[in-house]
């Protein structure tokens, strides 16, 4: 059996796993505190900065049958495992880079009129939800006016430029940013400790430079590097082997 990616074996199943976006965080457990959670919300921000886990996230905390006093999910109820096994029927993700027309969104309305199978809300995450046709977006835009009491849909783009006023006006948004150094460098250095991984802190630095203030990207390079990194003499992670790896140049003046 293929191994895990580091992103996804590690991928955060609690609020307080997350690192970097305190302010959506703190936000969404207020609203599952208090019972204000909105049909509709729009996660924007640039790739990698944790729109989908997030996303995943409230898609559980809504349906978990043991919700903490704190918002946190129990992840020990059916539905937390469902979803977190990637098997639950009711929450339907979307990635409108491959499915943008108007057939898979009248799909979607389809979908929307049906209760639940399983769990309390349908949650349809749609990722990449600028790159919905004009029409499809209108077809969504009249499923935001009129929503059924038990979906909620969180929408997910890196343009928000591009995505229709109308629908971003239905939605309560939340901007997202690119992780700073330090907190990429932190969060490198807990997933190499998890894996038996001894790691330079310059190395370490250099991959969460190289990725562009995407946490996905650094843990993708970790995974590569350590995949490189097993053949050498040592399971040491250098500086000098993620150079190596990625190309990277020494320009001495």
């Amino acid at each position: 059996m293929a191994n895990l990616a580091l992103y996804r074996k590690y991928r955060p199943k609690t609020f307080g796993e997350i690192i970097g976006q305190e302010h959506v965080v703190q936000t969404l457990r207020n609203a599952l505190m208090h019972a204000m959670v909105s049909h509709a919300y729009l996660f924007c921000g640039p790739r990698g900065s944790g729109k989908t886990t997030l996303a995943r996230l409230l898609a559980k905390a809504v349906n978990c049958e043991n919700l903490g006093k704190d918002g946190e999910p129990c992840n020990k109820c059916s539905a937390c495992q469902e979803i977190n096994l990637g098997r639950a029927m009711d929450l339907v993700e979307i990635d409108a880079a491959s499915n943008r027309g108007i057939d898979e969104i009248r799909e979607l309305k389809e979908g929307i009129r049906f209760m639940p199978v399983k769990l309390k809300y349908k949650v349809f995450v749609v990722d990449e939800a600028h790159q919905l046709t004009k029409e499809a977006a209108n077809a969504l835009l009249k499923t935001l006016e009129e929503p059924p009491s038990h979906a909620i849909f969180i929408l997910a783009t890196t343009e928000t430029h591009k995505m229709i006023g109308t629908i971003v006006s239905r939605c309560q948004r939340f901007d997202f940013r690119k992780f700073r150094l330090e907190e990429i460098v932190q969060r490198l250095s807990t997933l190499a400790k998890n894996e038996n991984l001894e790691t330079e802190k310059a190395a370490l630095e250099l991959i969460a430079l190289s990725s562009g203030g995407s946490l996905r990207d650094a843990e993708s390079i970790l995974d590569k590097v350590s995949t490189f990194a097993a053949g050498a003499s040592t399971k040491r992670i250098t500086a000098d082997q993620v150079k190596e790896l990625l190309g990277l140049v020494d320009i001495n003046l």
